[in-house]
């Protein structure tokens, strides 16, 4: 959908000038592009969200300074570059806690949990031994994630969308829904801190920030994106005008969209990869296919491997509760339809039964890659799954868990 495509590293002066003197405005769309490419376009023609927003956020350290500076509450942190460093951090902030690289890193890597203090010279050995600074963090007990994605025009004008809450899993984002079921005023705090953040870097564009919030109401920042955001993908079937439109609008200097959801609530959960890497083949969606309450939306991406975001599925209901459940349930029907099919491609496999829709597999090792994608049910959950016998699979438990949650949420 483009005249031209300019393919080039991140950090390509010459690349970023050929792309400037082909443009009337550029953005960019990932915190990780080196900002002194950045610099060279911007000599040249506007840059959105702006250098200055990249400069905060692609950096943890500069990130933390700046919201430090707008008098945002974040966890207790320190840099730190050696050995000696990071354990005087420890005493001082206290473990558990995370030290993370300070560039680079998404989805929960470049980072490393800090449960005890035997744990602190591999962490920093594997994060580099302190080659540049790393970012100790106190980990938090929070009550429940959340996210804002805040739209910010050329005049000044701040639009949030609804606030979302977020459920990851080992820095992964499993499952997100709009509105946020927290206290109103809750949520009302949130998007107006992520609109201050946003006039605070001057951005103009997106903000997307994931806070946390504490069991006393506070909340605190976790992380910004000057992007559009995972934890925003259910604007494109949930609201008037979808975040990536909303980015568009606001670089362009368009009057920024509404942000009204088309259903009273949104849920949309993941879709992971599981098992080695691999061509990309798609399996099991024709129910939610079938289902004009959820959407699908697919990133195309040829290839798959474990934990993989390969696209996601959304269900719009009349509560948080109906939603979330019709999302998770579609999702758990995808897994079980592909496992079904795996099977059958791979038989004759000892003990393999399938019993119409609902499915009690007996499989070899050899396809123990097709189970459920981690964090649609609890580890716990996880954990009923496997039978005694090695490389059986029981999903019985899965459909009976969810369909329970599906029919509670309706109320019977």
């Amino acid at each position: 959908v483009v005249e031209r495509l300019i393919v080039a590293r991140y950090d390509d002066r010459a690349a970023a000038l050929e792309l400037a003197d082909a443009s009337d405005l550029v953005t960019y769309e990932l915190e990780h592009i080196d900002a002194t490419a950045v610099e060279v376009i911007a000599e040249r023609l506007p840059v959105r969200p702006g250098l200055a927003a990249l400069q905060a956020t692609q950096d943890r350290l500069a990130e933390r300074r700046f919201l430090e500076e707008q008098g945002a509450a974040v966890a207790g942190w320190r840099a730190v570059g050696s050995m000696k460093e990071l354990e005087q951090a420890a005493k001082v902030i206290g473990l558990p806690a995370r030290l993370k690289a300070s560039f680079g890193g998404y989805d929960g890597r470049s980072q490393a949990r800090l449960a005890e203090a035997a744990d602190l010279a591999g962490a920093f050995e594997a994060l580099g031994s302190g080659a540049r600074p790393l970012l100790f963090e106190r980990e938090v007990d929070f009550a429940a994630e959340l996210s804002v994605v805040c739209a910010r025009s050329l005049s000044g004008q701040t639009r949030p969308f609804p606030t979302t809450r977020n459920r990851h899993d080992e820095g992964i984002l499993v499952e997100s829904v709009a509105p946020a079921p927290v206290a109103p005023e809750v949520a009302e705090r949130a998007q107006a801190l992520v609109a201050q953040l946003a006039a605070g870097l001057g951005l103009v564009g997106l903000l997307t920030a994931e806070l946390f919030v504490l069991k006393d109401g506070r909340l605190l920042v976790n992380e910004l994106a000057p992007r559009v955001h995972n934890s925003g993908h259910w604007t494109l079937d949930g609201c008037d005008t979808n975040q990536f439109e909303q980015h568009i609008r606001a670089i362009c200097g368009l009057p920024l969209g509404s942000v009204s959801m088309t259903a009273p609530a949104v849920a949309m959960v993941n879709l992971l990869g599981q098992g080695e890497d691999r061509p990309a083949r798609l399996l099991g969606l024709a129910e939610a296919a079938a289902d004009p309450a959820v959407h699908i939306t697919l990133y195309d991406k040829r290839r798959v491997f474990e934990r993989r975001k390969m696209g996601h599925l959304t269900a719009l209901a009349t509560t948080a509760d109906e939603a979330l459940a019709l999302a998770r349930m579609h999702v758990v029907d995808q897994h079980v339809g592909a496992l079904q099919q795996l099977v059958e491609q791979v038989a004759p496999f000892p003990a393999a039964k399938i019993r119409g829709d609902r499915a009690l597999v007996g499989v070899e090792t050899e396809v123990k890659t097709a189970l459920l994608g981690i964090g649609l049910v609890s580890r716990e959950g996880a954990a009923r799954a496997r039978e005694v016998a090695v490389g059986r699979l029981n999903l019985d438990y899965v459909r009976a868990e969810v369909g329970e949650h599906l029919r509670a949420a309706r109320g019977g």
